[in-house]
């Protein structure tokens, strides 16, 4: 269902900050410094002279539980257009792995076995794995010795810990010359991103509770006109899951108009309520707020965009880099901590999370 807001709370600083006991806002806007953590910790280990190894066979992204899911899929996507070996996304490590390969994880979860083991036979096989993980447990003792474990030095809720294991997965893939990103980069804009959300802000200056306010009482259908915005898509349902019990439908756009009865409810999202609507009424329509994500540049993302605002004419356009200039991979992470903090706000406002610490920010 459609999450009902108190909106008076997102313009109340003192109230905000009294519901948020748990430290979430907080939590979301060390997004920068959870980039430099990584990447101080990288330099430490000398991960890219340990994949000093050559173009590998084939790169394997594990996909797990968490924000694990959604930061995997993005690398993937943003990995894609050029990268010259296979980009596998799997569960666990495939049957087929050698020491050619190299093995990327990240997890919040240092008791999964069924990562641990996997990991461990990758290991074993020869493989270069770096792991983004807890630094206890059986999923670091899987790799002791053997692998690269990046471990959190700044601590945050599972649920919030997608710059930290974007980061790692960003410098495994620069190591090995697969993409370059500049992650300074990308922590300082993840900072300004948080600086625009911060919970002082007025709702019509600040992007993260103007959006938390489109997508209230609302479906929120996140449509992406290039796979980098799909993915992304994922990870801000993952949030508006986590944190506001909402629902979101993600697709690629063109998938998304390939269903007649949900492109008419599209279409049609974009009209007014009724005040006088029955909200329990269970033969009502459920409205729908279509936000199409655009992170790619260039023709072939404007014609696509081209068609779906002819399509969809009440549709939302986020495109980051209408704002900033950077590259895809920093307008992607900018979207993401958008939507995270988005979903906090309206969490907060709807008072689906808030109260006594599940978060506790660590002391001097």
């Amino acid at each position: 269902m459609p999450t009902v807001l108190d909106d008076t709370l997102l313009d109340d600083p003192a109230r905000l900050a009294e519901a948020d006991s748990a430290g979430l806002l907080r939590a979301a806007a060390m997004a920068g410094a959870q980039v430099r953590a990584a990447a101080e910790l990288a330099a430490e280990l000398e991960l890219s002279d340990r994949l000093d190894m050559g173009r590998p066979r084939a790169v394997v992204l594990i996909d797990r539980p968490g924000v694990s899911r959604t930061l995997t899929r993005l690398l993937a996507a943003l990995l894609a257009p050029s990268c010259p070996v296979p980009v596998v996304v799997a569960e666990v490590v495939p049957s087929w792995i050698g020491a050619l390969d190299v093995v990327f994880a990240h997890t919040d979860d240092p008791g999964d076995r069924e990562l641990a083991a996997s990991l461990e036979r990758a290991a074993r096989y020869g493989a270069s794995v770096v792991l983004s993980a807890p630094a206890e447990g059986p999923v670091a003792a899987a790799v002791a010795g053997k692998g690269v474990l990046l471990a959190p030095r700044i601590p945050v809720p599972a649920e919030l810990a997608f710059p930290r294991g974007l980061a790692a997965g960003l410098l495994t893939a620069n190591a090995l010359g697969l993409l370059i990103s500049d992650v300074q980069v990308l922590a300082d804009q993840l900072d300004l991103e948080a600086g625009k959300d911060y919970l002082a802000r007025d709702s019509f200056e600040n992007p993260a509770k103007a959006l938390a306010l489109r997508v209230a009482d609302r479906v929120p259908l996140l449509w992406g006109l290039d796979p980098v915005a799909v993915a992304v898509g994922e990870h801000a349902a993952h949030a508006f899951a986590a944190h506001a019990a909402t629902v979101c439908d993600v697709e690629d756009y063109r998938q998304a108009l390939a269903r007649p009865a949900l492109r008419r409810a599209a279409q049609s999202g974009a009209a007014e309520r009724d005040i006088f609507a029955d909200p329990d009424d269970p033969s009502g329509d459920i409205p729908t707020r279509l936000l199409l994500l655009s992170v790619r540049t260039g023709p072939a993302t404007d014609a696509a965009r081209y068609q779906a605002e002819d399509l969809l004419p009440g549709a939302d356009v986020i495109a980051p880099a209408e704002e900033i200039e950077a590259d895809e991979i920093v307008r992607a992470a900018v979207l993401a901590l958008r939507f995270e903090l988005a979903a906090v706000y309206l969490g907060l406002a709807a008072g689906s999370i808030g109260g006594a610490g599940r978060f506790a920010p660590a002391t001097a």
